[in-house]
């Protein structure tokens, strides 16, 4: 058995997705379009180019996503990444949270030398943390 992640997101998740492969160091594997379906139903036509599905790796979790029209920034679910080092908690930190919402600023707390949450400009909540030695 896996549990695997999927986002949905208002129009921009070919822009998230890239930016986490970039960033992050994942590696999209496969991204369709709305565009590419036979039946197109009620989308409206401009988003014959949104995603309609994604698939990425970011370490050992899959991350998959799609474009939905009136889909809302997450609310109440985080994707939790542990870093290796407190550097580079800090480094994505700051890479995150540009143009975003912090939640909670990066700082030391009983269980980790580094913990942040946040939501990232692309409506992606997020808990940083590099554990305790």
């Amino acid at each position: 058995m896996r549990l695997d992640i999927y986002l949905n997101y208002p129009g921009n998740c070919e822009e998230a997705f890239r930016f986490y492969e970039g960033q992050l160091g994942g590696r999209v594997a496969s991204l369709e379009r709305h565009g590419q379906q036979a039946r197109q139903g009620d989308l409206p036509a401009d988003w014959n180019g949104k995603v309609l599905h994604a698939r990425m790796a970011i370490g050992d979790t899959v991350l998959m996503g799609a474009d939905i029209p009136g889909s809302q920034p997450m609310r109440s679910a985080y994707l939790t990444l542990t870093l290796d080092s407190a550097e580079e908690a800090e480094r994505i930190y700051a890479l995150l949270g540009e143009g975003g919402q912090i939640f909670m600023k990066m700082e030391e707390t009983f269980f980790a030398s580094r913990f942040a949450m946040l939501r990232d400009r692309f409506g992606t909540s997020w808990m940083l943390l590099h554990e305790r030695e």
